[in-house]
Order: C-alpha cells, then sequence, then structure tokens
C-alpha cells in the first residue's frame, strides 16, 4: 500500500527523475528528507568563497548528515591526543610509597609505571590499559602491546574514538574550521602510528574512503596522501571506486606535483599490499 514513507521515497525519485514516477502523489506530504542538497552546496560554496579568498561560511555544515551539525569548542579548546592515564589515584599513591609493583604480584599495572619494553613483556599479562585511547597513538609501550596482544576491544575502542575525532575535526568536511594546522598534526600522529604497526586503522580507511570524494586535493595533501598508502587491501570494485576514481578526478585536474604525489603514494600503498601478503605467506608456511 501507499505507505507515507514510501510516497516520500517515490517524490524523491519524481524530483529529480519525473519520468520514472508516472502514478499520482499526494501533493502535501510529512517531509522524510529535509535539505537533500545541503551539505553539497556548502562544500561547493565553500570552495567558492575560499578561492575567491572571501570569508568563509558562517555555519558549520557536515557533509553527509541531513541536517548538518559541528561540535563547537570552547574558546579555548584544542584538538589534543589524551596522555596516558588509566587509573590516576592507584597512581598518585605508588609514586608517594615510590613504589612500584611490576614483578611478582596480581596487582593490574597502569601503563604510566612502565618505562622499558622488558616490563612491559614481563607485565603484558595484567597491564591496565588507559581510559582515554587516544594516548595509544603517542605511546610506543602501547603500540607494542597491539601488536603483541590482538585485544578486539583496544582495537573497537580506538575505532570509535578515531573514526569520531575525524568526522568532527575533518577540515574539508566542517566548514568554517579554523583548525586546520591542528588536524594536519593529528593525521600525521596517525600515520606515524600506522608505519609503527605496519597496518592501517579501519577508521582511518573509512574516514578516506567517504571523504576523498569531496576533498579538493589541496586541503591536508601531504598527511592525506600518506594516510593512502596503507589502505587495507580489499575487493578491486571497493578501491576502485572509493579510492582510483576520486583520486582520478583530481589527478587528470591537477598540477604535475601532485600527480607525482598521487603516483609516489599509489606505489607506497602497493609496497605495503606486497609486504603484507609476504608476511601472510610466512606465517603460512611456517605454521
Amino acid at each position: 500500500g501507499m505507505q507515507s514513507h514510501l510516497q516520500a521515497l517515490l517524490s524523491l525519485y519524481k524530483l529529480f527523475c519525473p519520468e520514472q514516477v508516472t502514478i499520482t502523489l499526494p501533493g502535501k506530504m510529512k517531509t522524510y528528507f529535509k535539505n537533500s542538497e545541503g551539505p553539497w552546496k556548502a562544500a561547493i560554496t565553500a570552495v567558492r568563497q575560499r578561492n575567491q579568498r572571501t570569508s568563509p561560511l558562517s555555519q558549520a555544515v557536515f557533509l553527509g548528515t541531513s541536517q548538518p551539525q559541528s561540535r563547537k569548542r570552547k574558546w579555548n579548546a584544542q584538538l589534543v591526543i589524551p596522555a596516558s592515564s588509566a587509573n590516576t589515584n592507584h597512581l598518585e599513591e605508588d609514586r608517594e610509597n615510590n613504589c612500584f609493583y611490576l614483578y611478582g604480584t596480581n596487582k593490574s599495572i597502569p601503563v604510566e609505571q612502565l618505562q622499558t619494553f622488558p616490563q612491559l613483556l614481563q607485565n603484558i599479562h595484567r597491564l591496565e590499559f588507559p581510559s582515554q585511547m587516544g594516548s595509544v597513538l603517542t605511546n610506543p609501550l602501547l603500540l607494542h602491546y597491539m601488536n603483541c596482544v590482538k585485544d578486539e576491544s583496544i582495537y573497537l575502542r580506538l575505532y570509535y574514538w578515531m573514526g569520531q575525532m575525524l568526522q568532527e575535526e575533518c577540515t574539508w568536511c566542517v566548514v568554517d574550521n579554523p583548525y586546520e594546522e591542528e588536524f594536519k598534526s593529528f593525521l600525521e600522529t596517525i600515520y606515524k602510528a600506522e608505519c609503527f604497526l605496519q597496518e592501517g586503522f579501519s577508521a582511518c580507511e573509512e574516514f578516506l574512503y567517504k571523504t576523498l570524494p569531496l576533498w579538493d586535493g589541496f586541503c591536508c595533501r601531504s598527511e592525506i596522501l600518506r594516510l593512502v598508502s596503507w589502505i587495507p587491501l580489499s575487493s578491486f570494485s571497493d578501491i576502485k571506486s572509493y579510492l582510483y576514481d576520486p583520486l582520478a578526478q583530481l589527478f587528470f585536474t591537477s598540477s604535475i606535483y601532485f600527480k607525482c604525489s598521487v603516483l609516489e603514494s599509489l606505489k607506497e600503498l602497493l609496497q605495503n599490499w606486497l609486504n603484507c601478503n609476504v608476511i601472510q605467506m610466512d606465517l603460512e608456511f611456517s605454521s
């Protein structure tokens, strides 16, 4: 039957392709798809104003949302990757007593008490992970821990935190975002962590696939192309539609420098795929 959601969908089809919808639809109905072109119009306007060096849009817009909103920062807030902090109370007590229970006890150990890699190995079974997952990106011991212990919960926590930060801070997805340098630094930190782990983050992969079609090829260019080199191997259809096609549109309309940068990034991507494949083959052979 003619349900309200179905009528709304058909009316949207009729708006863009009237020849495809031949039935008569009621003139008045509840609106289910508000501002369907709003994000694209905002992005086009932002690019036009940036090229004309005029004032940017006053309203912040997320690309890909029906009712765009932006997280409002406080006047002195910054994009800060949190420091490692697990159980602060226990840590302060241990510092006051000048007592570090690193060996021969079942007590969980905050990561702040570990100073060396041997200490990490001896206490890896009772390590207390930090409450703020962002601190993993700048802590080599925690990155070692992620490599040694494949704990799904750790990756999930990092996935949700990183995905939210990338969405809120992306300078070409959020119009009128004055924190481009902070976002560049954040992307660089993610890239260094990926190089350390020798694998890309799934949240970063999703972010690239979602935002590359909207990227102007200029903002955070070197950081974005570095992250592209760590996209994990997947089906050719996905790679073509989500990676190659958006880059090709920029490639054929950009400078020689940009073309060379894209080719360098894709070469590194192929090298990373080959290295991961060789490691996987070695593991299968040894098993």
